[in-house]
């Protein structure tokens, strides 16, 4: 049952692009995004820190259903970067001590977003677009740098790998506005501003401090992203 439904949708998906043969079926391109990321925690005594500044980059598929209508997908490298601060226990010169630690996550991800895109008519060579969709991460690397402040004392670390700390995956709510400039033929520049809300928890482990507090928090970000499909 299940192969003849995806036969089926085929068969729509390829007659709805002959009904819209202007449209190409199928356009490629790429992307880049600075983006502005921060964490939200859901534990007690954790505090989220100010917003910190990344980016992106990524290649994009748009699969056009009718000529208003596309799925986007692809992926995107996404260097997301947060602030999180709260107790934590560690030795300082052999002593467990407790404090307060401030640490900066350094996050990077390969995410494959499926995103259905609604586009405007042409409005001379502009087509204005929102969209809605899914995205799955996959952590590619974790490092953090952490200050850990006890009495009126200061530590620093920087660099540290805390590929353990952290899920390997991150599911997310995409949605965005855009433009899309339109070249010549399907040559098109698309400029938008996407927000990417995090839901499930990326923390792994127990506080330090309290054991019974598991860390917990999402990593959302926004960005603005420019890319060019042909």
């Amino acid at each position: 049952m299940k192969r003849y439904a995806i036969i089926l949708l085929s068969l729509i998906i390829f007659y709805v692009n002959q009904g819209y043969s202007q449209e190409k079926p199928f356009v490629f391109g790429f992307k880049v995004a600075p983006n502005i990321g921060w964490m939200k925690p859901d534990a007690k005594n954790y505090e989220r820190e100010e917003m910190l500044p990344g980016f992106s980059w990524g290649f994009v598929a748009e699969f056009h259903l009718m000529e208003n209508y596309a799925v986007t997908s692809g992926f995107n490298v996404v260097y997301l970067n947060a602030n999180l601060k709260y107790p934590h226990s560690q030795l300082v010169n052999n002593d467990s001590t407790t404090g307060t630690l401030l640490r900066k996550y350094k996050l990077k991800y390969i995410e494959v977003p499926l995103i259905l895109k609604m586009r405007t008519n042409k409005v001379g060579r502009f087509r204005f677009y929102g969209e809605i969709g899914i995205g799955t991460g996959f952590l590619l690397g974790a490092k953090a740098d952490d200050e850990f402040k006890y009495n009126s004392s200061t530590l620093k670390d920087e660099g540290i790998d805390i590929s353990n700390d952290i899920c390997f995956f991150r599911e997310s709510l995409i949605l965005g506005v855009g433009t899309e400039f339109i070249i010549s033929g399907s040559t098109v520049i698309i400029v938008g501003v996407l927000f990417d809300n995090n839901f499930n928890d990326i923390l792994k482990g127990e506080n330090t401090v309290v054991p019974d507090v598991s860390n917990k928090a999402i990593a959302n970000f926004l960005e603005v992203h420019i890319g060019l499909v042909f």
